[in-house]
């Protein structure tokens, strides 16, 4: 079952990456396994991308050039040593798996592996995601370029060390529910004006979409945009100056903070 990349778990973020893959046409679905411990997972996503499927993960990975492991990280271990003999030489081993370490994964599959340590993000499911790589002593600089091809299909993708993963979870992998009370309360306030629930949320989600975008799009510097929106004693500079009464940007802060500290003591 040699295959170009071998996918290990097909849940909902195992599943996002194989799709972005496939619809940017850099892996063809005749090149990919996908393995699952649940065969309705694994049929479900074999069809939908129309590439093989197996529940067994050792005949999955055998003679892959790339093994995606996508499974929890409380079920890592014991995946992991399942299949870890039947990996070809010189294949390139990915994890998703949040707080798996470069070192534990050495120590799963030998250090001599070639391994990119990978946090994603939840946006990755509606190909919007941000990814963190962060590649072993073993992974060359064409093998981490074509792994950053590869996540780019569903968004962007940069190369940090580790020990800046902290930092990707504070600003990225956990900030999407820091988002959704954001716009909660920008739809509260608008629901407190008069404007129906739906409506308020279509408001607040598009607001926070095309700002973002606009940001990506020109470079410009957030603090750019918001003087540039915040005309003399008008609505929004009196909306910042609440804000900052209100202690917004110190709250962010430290929510973020508390996250990056959750995920170094876990």
């Amino acid at each position: 079952m040699a295959k170009e990349l071998a996918l290990i778990g097909c849940g909902n973020m195992g599943s996002a990456i194989a799709k972005g893959i496939v619809g940017a046409g850099l892996i063809a679905p005749s090149d990919i396994v996908v393995a699952d411990v649940m065969e309705a997972a694994q049929q479900r996503l074999a069809a939908e991308l129309g590439c093989a499927g197996t529940c067994d993960n050792a005949a999955a990975v055998s003679g892959a050039r790339i093994v995606l492991i996508a499974v929890k990280p409380q079920y890592l271990d014991d995946v992991v040593r399942g299949f870890a003999g039947s990996v070809a030489d010189g294949a390139l081993v990915v994890s998703i798996a949040a707080g798996v370490t470069l070192e534990r994964l050495e120590g799963l599959l030998g250090s001599q592996r070639k391994i990119v340590r990978v946090m994603p993000n939840l946006p990755a499911m509606v190909l919007a995601g941000m990814s963190s790589l962060t590649p072993n002593a073993n992974v060359s600089a064409d093998e981490i370029a074509h792994v950053k091809e590869l996540f780019e299909s569903f968004g962007r993708a940069e190369i940090v060390p580790e020990h800046l993963i902290d930092a990707v979870i504070a600003a990225s992998g956990s900030s999407p529910a820091y988002v959704c009370v954001f716009i909660e309360a920008l739809a509260d306030a608008a629901v407190a004006e008069g404007m129906a629930r739906a409506q308020a949320y279509t408001f607040a989600e598009q607001a926070v979409l095309g700002t973002a975008k606009y940001l990506l799009e020109t470079g410009m510097h957030p603090a750019q945009l918001k003087d540039m929106v915040s005309s003399p004693a008008g609505t929004t500079i009196e909306a910042v100056a609440a804000l900052e009464a209100g202690g917004f940007r110190a709250a962010v802060i430290d929510a973020a903070r508390a996250a990056a500290a959750k995920n170094r003591a876990m």
